[in-house]
């Protein structure tokens, strides 16, 4: 991969972890279950979605071929997507959705922290407007998952289950990248601290697996992530550029 093709790789990947992020954390509108959560979920994905405007624009710059946010928002294939799998993965119960949360805000936040510092300057503006949403929805995550982990029997049975099932896939989000802006192998320890610090005061385990599923990033992606463009596409496809 070329040194130009590698800050729009990188970019484009960041831009599609928070437009699936998005639109995962939109399909609780109106489902939460209380008002305020269905309000602070749809901030949170309201974030998502302005941070992927952000990355998407840029990356469209960067690849210098006239895709704006839109074409590679709404006109791309899922095999075209490097998104992380984690975002795709089905919303589940609500257990899940905020072991997800937790997952993906304990890797952006030092990621965009770090983005902040970064020599390119579209990057760096970006990780200092993100880092801040980030900061709110780790705390956001971690309060709920510490409440469901000592909460009742049935709340830590559910969340310690979500938490195996969702941790793994966090391998994925700290695959090595040394020509990229930020190496996302560098994040890795901060990520240990802030879930590890959560997890134990919720009373629950670090689940021991060697199970690391990954492919997101080559665009090899769940079954899942193809519905969920079908349905997030399906408007732009059917009336191309129509507009508001």
């Amino acid at each position: 991969m070329s040194a130009r093709s590698e800050p729009f790789a990188f970019t484009l990947a960041l831009g599609d972890d928070a437009l699936i992020a998005a639109q995962r954390l939109a399909e609780w509108t109106t489902r939460a279950p209380e008002m305020e959560e269905d309000i602070a979920l749809a901030n949170i994905a309201l974030d998502q979605l302005g941070a992927a405007r952000l990355l998407l624009s840029y990356a469209g710059e960067l690849e210098g071929a006239g895709r704006d946010e839109d074409a590679l928002a709404y006109l791309r294939d899922d095999r075209e997507f490097r998104n992380c799998l984690l975002v795709e993965l089905p919303d589940g119960d609500f257990a899940v959705t905020m072991a997800k949360l937790l997952v993906l805000s304990a890797y952006q936040l030092p990621l965009y922290t770090a983005l902040a510092g970064c020599r390119d300057e579209r990057l760096a503006a970006i990780g200092a407007k993100a880092r801040k949403e980030s900061a709110y929805h780790l705390d956001h995550a971690a309060l709920w998952v510490r409440r469901l982990g000592d909460g009742t029997e049935e709340s830590h049975r559910r969340v310690q289950a979500a938490v195996d099932q969702i941790l793994p896939y966090a391998h994925e989000l700290f695959t090595a990248q040394p020509d990229a802006p930020v190496d996302p192998a560098a994040l890795r320890a901060d990520f240990d601290a802030a879930v590890g610090a959560v997890l134990a005061e919720a009373t629950l385990t670090v689940p021991d697996s060697a199970w690391m599923p990954a492919g997101g990033r080559d665009g090899l992606h769940t079954e899942h992530l193809s519905y969920l463009l079908a349905e997030m596409q399906v408007l732009h496809r059917a009336h191309p550029g129509a507009r508001w």
